[in-house]
């Protein structure tokens, strides 16, 4: 029997696709799908079982393994990307997050606060200043955090147009391989001189002090190729989606307003809620593996269904309700695990930030078109939003 293609659509914004919540609500919970490239993989829907795969040592992460899953077809002659740390299995992968995991710590993004706040009120400075209705991904969500992480790895900022327009040219689905592949080329070769810089005149920054530590100037270059690809995107279309969500609810957003101290439990919901890198947990199985009376064979790809996860009934009560004051933070929006997300606590900050300086910056904020009409991406890597209009009154 020909294992169902996968499919990536969802019902809405607040819901996983349809096939994945069937998927999970049918037992085991583990079934086979035929993946865009054409792999047959198993796809886990339950936090569970997602959580116990994550980890446990028999399920790799190394994305050279050719039976690792992928969305799309290998072409003749691609150019591989960089090895990243998210890619290595101990032991490698030990001594490469221990080198860095000091620069995300939460002593650390504190540093950063104050800059931070002052990239977003400069944003929201340029947004006030120009046409409305304005549109919030181009004026807000994509600028902060490209600007946060130039700010991050020492980019100086009379490069950071440069930095921003190939960042998002790399990321984007919409135009051909080629542009991605020259967008690479330009960024790799831009960081690359950049490492050098700093390696003759060490700088106070994330890539100056790698390098101080002793790492080579490659590994260096793959982190901040892992930094911008992990936390560019994603944290810019959970900047959008999070401002939608809370504009259709304007109580919700009136008691957010008046106590900061509910924005860190809505940030976990809207997490949750929305799971943007709802593939980011694939793997690879080396061993044998038995989940749930399902065996999964030594070769086989893995795939990690987080969205359904995100809302499994038996993790989360009422999962398919918006609870802004859940602050549940067992979701797997950002992994689990060894691998999980390096830069969560930057993530945080970053959406905390934004979401209380623009709320009570711009109190009359409103959609200037119904929500359901918006351009939602039903990106098989990340989902997300194009255009989010927004109006306000004087």
């Amino acid at each position: 029997m020909t294992a169902p293609t996968l499919r990536t659509t969802r019902r809405c914004p607040y819901a996983p696709p349809e096939q994945h919540t069937r998927i999970r609500d049918t037992e085991p919970g583990i079934s086979q799908v035929t993946l865009p490239s054409g792999q047959v993989a198993w796809a886990l829907s339950r936090l569970e079982h997602i959580r116990a795969m994550l980890t446990d040592p028999r399920f790799s992460s190394d994305r050279r393994n050719p039976n690792f899953p992928r969305f799309t077809r290998e072409r003749p002659g691609r150019q591989p990307l960089l090895q990243t740390m998210i890619q290595l299995d101990p032991p490698e992968h030990g001594p490469a997050r221990k080198a860095v995991v000091g620069e995300f710590t939460v002593r650390r993004m504190a540093g950063l606060r104050p800059r931070i706040q002052e990239i977003v009120d400069e944003q929201i400075d340029a947004m006030l200043a120009g046409p409305r209705p304005a549109d919030l991904v181009q004026a807000l969500s994509l600028p902060v955090p490209s600007l946060v992480i130039c700010e991050q790895l020492g980019v100086p900022y009379h490069d950071h147009d440069f930095f921003q327009t190939r960042s998002a040219t790399l990321l984007s689905r919409a135009l051909t391989a080629e542009d991605r592949q020259q967008a690479f080329t330009g960024l790799r070769d831009y960081l690359r001189d950049l490492i050098a810089k700093k390696a003759a005149e060490p700088t106070d920054d994330l890539l100056g002090r790698q390098l101080v530590q002793g790492n080579a100037p490659e590994d260096v270059l793959s982190l901040a190729f892992l930094l911008l690809l992990a936390g560019h995107e994603t944290t810019a279309n959970m900047i959008s989606l999070g401002v939608v969500t809370l504009l259709e609810r304007p109580e919700e957003l009136a008691a957010l307003r008046e106590d900061p101290a509910r924005t860190l439990p809505a940030i976990e919901e809207l997490l949750r809620v929305h799971t943007i890198a709802e593939f980011a947990n694939a793997r690879v199985a080396v061993e044998d593996v038995e989940i749930s009376g399902v065996t999964i064979r030594a070769g086989d790809p893995v795939l990690a269904l987080s969205n359904a996860a995100n809302h499994d009934p038996s993790a989360f009560d009422a999962p398919d309700q918006i609870r802004l004051d859940r602050g549940s933070r067992n979701h797997v929006a950002f992994g689990f695990g060894i691998h999980q997300c390096l830069g969560q606590n930057l993530a945080r900050l970053e959406l905390q930030i934004v979401f209380d300086t623009l709320f009570n910056r711009i109190p009359t904020l409103r959609l200037a078109t119904p929500a359901d009409e918006l351009p939602y991406k039903d990106d098989a890597l990340i989902y997300g939003i194009h255009e989010v209009p927004v109006t306000w009154e004087e």
